[in-house]
């Protein structure tokens, strides 16, 4: 009895791990997200967005995802953490550079408790000789103690303009209807996308515009809102995955939008 029960468990762990190495393709079910498919294939966001061209969380039932079949690797960087000192503890081939490339760094400021990818892909840019590479790092650790960013307690100001609204707005009391939302955000540049929203709003043309996508249902388009972290928008999108309490901010950029990642908010009616 010992014996077939062994037998199942193998049997099933090797299901298991064939399933997360070899599906090439996912089908996109009702209620899936980003997330969700990336947790349970072993990659992560960012990844399911640079293959599948993704500038937007939104996906919609049916539509088929490229999934990544190589394994990718983390680092969770430590208070005292440099880019430089990372480099140096992993694979050799890790450069500074392609670090930053692979998790949309805008400089070389980490956070603490920050997951960087170590293992991506290494841009065509970057394909330097070993004594190239060497010299960079060695500058690089010379440079420490006065140029490189060192691990700190606080955000960078990229992070902080994506996640926070100015100190002013946050200090504001907000009268109205509050309630709680699940936030996502998105980019004028996804695939498929025109650009223009479902009230006409070009955000092309308007980058910085504050627009959000909901579902008419619970928040009417045109209505304007106060959301926690993103401030004072308009409701003037709709999306396929947005349904009951769900929004998707607008922001400029894709480094933005993947900065926001999903949180829970307080949206507040204004008018």
């Amino acid at each position: 009895m010992k014996k077939l029960v062994s037998l199942f468990v193998g049997l099933l762990f090797v299901g298991i791990f064939a399933t997360s190495v070899s599906a090439a393709e996912y089908e996109v079910k009702k209620g899936d997200t980003l997330w969700d498919i990336a947790i349970n294939h072993h990659t992560n966001v960012e990844e399911l967005m640079d293959i599948n061209g993704l500038e937007s969380f939104l996906i919609s039932p049916k539509q088929v995802l490229k999934i990544n079949e190589n394994k990718i690797d983390y680092y969770i960087v430590k208070k005292g953490d440099t880019l430089s000192q990372i480099c140096k503890n992993h694979s050799v081939g890790v450069t500074v550079a392609s670090l930053k490339a692979w998790n949309e760094l805008p400089s070389d400021l980490i956070i603490t408790g920050q997951r960087l990818i170590i293992n991506g892909p290494e841009p065509a840019q970057q394909q330097a000789t070993k004594q190239e590479t060497q010299e960079t790092q060695e500058t690089q650790e010379t440079e420490d103690t006065s140029t490189t960013a060192h691990v700190t307690e606080t955000e960078p100001d990229e992070v902080k303009a994506s996640k926070n609204v100015s100190k002013t707005e946050e200090e504001e009391k907000v009268e109205g209807r509050t309630f709680s939302v699940e936030a996502t955000a998105y980019t004028a540049y996804c695939a498929g996308c025109s650009g223009i929203t479902s009230t006409g709003v070009n955000l092309i043309e308007n980058p910085n515009a504050k627009v959000i996508a909901v579902d008419p249902n619970v928040i009417p388009l045109g209505t304007k809102v106060h959301v926690e972290g993103y401030g004072y928008a308009i409701a003037a999108d709709t999306g396929g995955a947005i349904n009951g309490h769900k929004i998707d901010v607008h922001l400029a950029t894709k480094g933005q939008a993947y900065n926001w990642g999903r949180r829970m908010v307080e949206v507040t009616i204004v008018n």
